[in-house]
């Protein structure tokens, strides 16, 4: 018999959620009954959020803030009792080309933050008896790609931050996962594949098949929804013994 996902009575915290995969965790938590925290620094994304979320069964809360700005990221997440790592960005340079700056910024954004976000969500969860913590992490977390240092460094952390949050929160009753997707039909992806297409006078697709997803077993992008409903899997009662793992969905990138 299927169970079905209640999370009435819970808080939960969604960062990067005014579009693409965070947009779509929002919605699924409230759709399941969740008080949803939806924290970025994009108002009108998370405006447009809460319009969408008005008929669901839970509620979408927006919480405007820059998740470099790591002591309110901690104090943003006091009180919740599940917790998606989700807000992200991306540089492609070489290695020797690549700013330390900007290697810094996305270490911070991807790796510091949530755990700054742990340290404001643990102690709630502890006392609760109860927690979950879904890190949206990448097939990047798994496997290296040229250009990608920082990037590919911070979901390799984010990996065993994960495992050593499931390590400690088991006696509390949390669990700790990742969700590893590969590429999800997100704005920047396409924006990725226009400008692709565009530099190799090729179709759209020939670059999806042939460049972003020569790897992949299954040619075609991840939906939003498909990685929202990993995380809402995740968060459920039927996964309870489910912790320190990688939910990878990457079209059988990792296969080889």
């Amino acid at each position: 018999m299927a169970t079905a996902l209640d999370l009435r009575g819970r808080t939960a915290l969604v960062t990067g959620a005014a579009g693409g995969i965070g947009a779509a965790c929002a919605l699924r938590l409230a759709a399941a009954g969740a008080r949803v925290r939806a924290l970025d620094r994009d108002a009108p994304g998370l405006d447009a959020l809460c319009a969408r979320s008005a008929h669901l069964p839970g509620t979408v809360e927006s919480v405007l803030l820059d998740l470099t700005d790591l002591d309110a990221a901690e104090e943003a997440a006091v009180g919740t009792d599940i917790l998606v790592n989700n807000a992200g960005t991306q540089l492609v340079r070489p290695i020797q080309d690549f700013p330390p700056e900007e290697f810094r910024a996305v270490l911070t954004l991807l790796l510091e933050a949530p755990f700054r976000l742990l340290r404001g969500a643990l102690p709630h969860m502890y006392e609760r008896g109860w927690g979950r913590v879904v890190n949206v992490s990448s097939v990047h977390g798994l496997r290296g790609s040229p250009y990608k240092s920082a990037y590919v460094a911070a979901k390799h952390g984010l990996e065993g931050l994960s495992k050593v949050t499931a390590l400690e929160g088991a006696p509390h009753g949390v669990t700790s996962n990742c969700v590893s997707p590969g590429y999800v039909r997100t704005p920047l992806v396409e924006k990725q594949l226009a400008d692709q297409a565009a530099l190799h006078d090729i179709p759209v697709e020939s670059v999806l098949t042939g460049i972003l997803l020569a790897d992949s077993a299954l040619k075609r992008l991840i939906e939003p929804g498909e990685v929202a409903e990993a995380v809402a899997y995740l968060c459920g009662p039927h996964a309870s013994l489910i912790t320190g793992t990688t939910l990878t969905m990457d079209g059988g990138w990792t296969a080889h």
